[in-house]
This record gives structure tokens, C-alpha cells and sequence, in this order.
């Protein structure tokens, strides 16, 4: 039922919604400033301008058909495997730094671009939260997308500042992308009664999505010999969520106290051991590979 103009209910509703765009509207201001922060200073605020514009677009047309996008299977676990990359894109080290700076997108275009597909994402929760609140009044609907712009604007100027003196920002940000992703993918609705039946899951699903989102940030910060974790821990995490799904399909117990036969024993062995060769296979492989590429590095005799 449509509420009544500027009724309890009516200016309790916008108080909800306003609320609802100070926390979710951030995660958008988070993505433009990254985005757009290794830009000149007149670009960035032609990206700001269109970064905005483009998410309340996006906004607009979602609550239109939001219904019908959350009923599309896998949506929401395609919508978290996309802000992975970009949190990944977004820590990725620039190429001709050496200080552990941070490369942004260079262009545009390029920012815009990042922008866009992170808003189409990231902006689900925010339009499902205001037409929940909004209770079926497109006024309060159309308001809400109103009152996101200037918090938007203002986050994204902010975020650039604050990144300019806080370098360690951008991975606060590529945290917050890991997070959204994680709260996507196991809230997909095809899903939901799998991870209430395997609540180990859930925890190996947020670390592959934090592993993996940020592993160019702490990749670049840890010792030569400990960088093969950002491939081995996601990998792990990736190992141990196959058995949680193999032991649903072939109805075996995953926990030593439920095994019923030998069978079980010998599945959860693989699970939590089988692992350890591969790991080892992959660091000598990699060791093999890093010695080829040192020898091809090295000048051949009687170069200068």
C-alpha cells in the first residue's frame, strides 16, 4: 500500500532509506576514488562526475528489474566473482614502480569502465534495501537515488584525499570488495540451503574471496620465499570447498566422529593431507621455473 506524504510511516521510511545510502552508498564512493585516484586531478573529476552519474543510472534501471535479476540462477555468485577481479585490479602493483605503489586504472575510459561494473554489482544491495524501505512509494524510491549522489560525490573526493596520505586505504578498500563478494556468493539463493547444511563452507568461502581479492597487496609485502602463499592458500581453500561439495553429492561424512566406514576415513585423509603433494609439486615446479628465468636474465659472456 502507497504510504501517505510526510505521514509517521512516510518520514520514518526516508529515515531508513537515508540511513540505508550512508552505509551502501560508501562501498561505490570507495570504487570511483580508487578507480580514479592515479589520474590528473581535472580528469578525476570528470570520472567523479560520470562515475556517479553512472551509478545512479544503473540504480534507477535495477529497481526496475531487480525481481527479476535476483531470480536468475547464479547471479549473485557471477556478481561476486566479478568484484574479486576488480578488488584484484584494484591492488594490482603498477608495473614501473618498485615501492609497493598501487596501480589504478590510467585512463578514462579505463576508470570508467571499472567503475560501471563494480556499481552494477555492488548497487544490488543498495536498490533491494531502498525498495524494501521505501514500501512501495517510487517517490521514496526516487529520493533515495537522490540523496546517494552527494554522498557518492563527496566519498569519492575523499577517498582520493585520504588515499594520497594513507596509502594502506586501498587495501581497506579491496577488503570491503572482498566482503560484498563473499556476502554475494553465499547469499545466492540457489545456494542458501547448501551453506546452511555446510557451515565449514561459509569460512572456506571467505577466505578464498579474501585471499584471492587481496593477494597483489600482500603478495608485494611478503619475502620471496613466502610469495608462493598467494597461490597455495587459495588453493587450499578451493581443495577443502570441492570436498564439502563432493561429500554432498556422494553422501559421505566430511568429519571424522560421524565416519561410518573405511570409505569416510579415506575421504576425509584425501581431504585434509591430499593437498600437501600438490603443494610441494607446485613450489619445486615454481623453483624450477624462477632458476630457468634467472639464467635467462643473466648477460651471456663478453656482454657489457
Amino acid at each position: 500500500m502507497e504510504l501517505e506524504l510526510f505521514s509517521a510511516a512516510w518520514l520514518s521510511a526516508l529515515l531508513a532509506i537515508i540511513l540505508i545510502d550512508l552505509v551502501l552508498a560508501g562501498d561505490n564512493a570507495l570504487v570511483i576514488g580508487l578507480a580514479a585516484r592515479n589520474l590528473p586531478k581535472d580528469t578525476q573529476h570528470k570520472v567523479i562526475f560520470w562515475g556517479t552519474f553512472g551509478a545512479i543510472a544503473i540504480r534507477a534501471a535495477m529497481a526496475m528489474v531487480v525481481v527479476w535479476i535476483l531470480a536468475v540462477p547464479g547471479f549473485m555468485v557471477a556478481g561476486g566473482i566479478a568484484l574479486i577481479w576488480i578488488a584484484r585490479k584494484l591492488l594490482m602493483p603498477a608495473q614501473d614502480h618498485g615501492h609497493g605503489e598501487v596501480a589504478a586504472a590510467s585512463t578514462f575510459g579505463g576508470a570508467i569502465r571499472t567503475i560501471v561494473i563494480a556499481d552494477a554489482v555492488m548497487g544490488i544491495d543498495n536498490v533491494i534495501a531502498i525498495g524494501g524501505a521505501a514500501q512501495g512509494s517510487m517517490l521514496l524510491v526516487v529520493i533515495g537515488l537522490m540523496i546517494t549522489v552527494p554522498i557518492i560525490v563527496w566519498g569519492s573526493q575523499l577517498v582520493i584525499k585520504l588515499v594520497d596520505r594513507y596509502p594502506w586505504v586501498i587495501m581497506l578498500g579491496g577488503a570491503v570488495l572482498a566482503w560484498t563478494a563473499y556476502k554475494m556468493i553465499t547469499g545466492e539463493p540457489s545456494l542458501k540451503a547448501w551453506f546452511a547444511a555446510h557451515s565449514s563452507a561459509t569460512f572456506f568461502v571467505a577466505v578464498l574471496c579474501f585471499a584471492v581479492s587481496l593477494a597483489p597487496w600482500y603478495g608485494q609485502r611478503l619475502s620471496q620465499q613466502l610469495r608462493p602463499l598467494t597461490v597455495i592458500l587459495p588453493g587450499l581453500m578451493l581443495w577443502l570447498i570441492g570436498f564439502e561439495v563432493a561429500a554432498s553429492v556422494w553422501q559421505m561424512q566430511v568429519e571424522y566422529a560421524q565416519g561410518a566406514s573405511l570409505r569416510d576415513y579415506a575421504f576425509q585423509a584425501a581431504r585434509w593431507v591430499g593437498w600437501v603433494p600438490l603443494a610441494l609439486g607446485f613450489l619445486v615446479l615454481k623453483e624450477r621455473a624462477d632458476a630457468r628465468r634467472g639464467k635467462a636474465a643473466q648477460p651471456a659472456p663478453g656482454d657489457d
